[in-house]
């Protein structure tokens, strides 16, 4: 459809990223407005339609976008056929730019001839830079590691009963995955210098939702990566590497210097993700924690891979408690 003849104004949502000082990345979408409004206390049904506006909005495609910097450097990049932008480009300093870690910018449609933009065509969005005190990263995945989804149910039912007719406020984080993540966070000293990324297999339709859970719950601030919605009648060519392997190779190579303790859960494929970047980047992961999800065969299939992989610090846990003292063990925690 002509853009042009379409009514509902357009907006950019801008995802938060990762980079370094020398290197400006940044990720988001270009749609057209839904109203979607993930306030607390609302009901089943207006949950249902949050989610149902979230899958169902339209993108804008091969569209170009611009990115502005507060230091006046700006860049232009177009978004592919599912509306979205991925910029990585190399840059000038960006250290008097930073705030707390953060490198904040603006993403506006670059002479789009149409009525109705939100926010005055100005869409603000944040990159992040790890501290060079960071003695370590961490990266995290969401579904059943710190939130219950039920990804290891008979056919998912569990996914989609909680993420479809439950509101983020109504749903809660496992006992303790706050706490540990603070404590990551801080590792051995007082400040929250280490840094934190969320990786999750569940696609960017529901980035909105995951964010607002994130916040609401006081987890530590950091990166959300999730991945394209695929339907059964898309032509793109599906990715040749899973999208949780590939984020998290990506944040190896972005930040070589970087070692990283990896959480996940004994649910999905995590236990075999996890151990084989184990293998293939010896040294960086210094730590893999499991949560258990009491699945029998899939907690006897985590146990048979961490027995032929002793070389590998990985630890199947039942609670929060048990990985911290791990932690703690290994020196990463008071």
């Amino acid at each position: 459809m002509n853009m042009l003849f379409r009514k509902k104004p357009l907006r950019i949502n801008t995802y938060l990223g990762y980079g370094t000082k020398t290197r400006f990345r940044a990720i988001g979408r270009a749609l057209e407005d839904e109203n979607i409004d993930f306030n607390g206390n609302i009901g089943t049904l207006k949950t249902l339609k949050n989610i149902y506006k979230q899958f169902e909005s339209d993108e804008i495609p091969n569209i170009k976008v611009s990115i502005q910097l507060e230091n006046g450097d700006s860049y232009t990049t177009i978004t592919n056929a599912e509306g979205y932008y991925h910029f990585d480009e190399k840059c000038n300093d960006l250290s008097e730019l930073e705030i707390s870690g953060w490198i904040p910018y603006t993403v506006s449609y670059d002479s789009v001839k149409r009525k109705e933009i939100l926010q005055n065509n100005l869409f603000k969005g944040e990159m992040f830079i790890p501290s060079t005190e960071a003695a370590y990263g961490i990266i995290s995945d969401i579904d059943d590691t710190i939130l219950h989804t039920g990804v290891a149910s008979l056919f998912k039912w569990r996914v989609i009963v909680n993420t479809f007719f439950k509101n983020f406020d109504k749903r809660l984080p496992l006992q303790g995955t706050v706490d540990f993540y603070k404590k990551l966070q801080s590792g051995k000293s007082n400040k929250a210098i280490h840094p934190i990324f969320y990786v999750s297999n569940s696609p960017w339709n529901l980035y909105d939702y995951l964010s607002a859970f994130l916040t609401k719950n006081t987890f530590p601030r950091g990166p959300i990566l999730l991945r394209d919605f695929r339907t059964p009648f898309d032509k793109t060519p599906k990715p040749k590497v899973p999208h949780k392997q590939s984020e998290i190779i990506n944040l190896l190579t972005v930040y070589p210097n970087l070692n990283f303790i990896l959480i996940g859960d004994s649910g999905e494929k995590d236990a075999d993700i996890y151990t084989a970047i184990a293998h293939n980047h010896p040294n960086r992961i210094i730590a893999i924690y499991l949560r258990n999800v009491h699945h029998k065969r899939k907690e006897k299939r985590v146990r048979s891979l961490i027995k032929k992989n002793k070389d590998i610090p990985i630890f199947l846990v039942n609670t929060s408690e048990e990985a911290e003292e791990h932690a703690r063990e290994l020196g990463f925690i008071n």
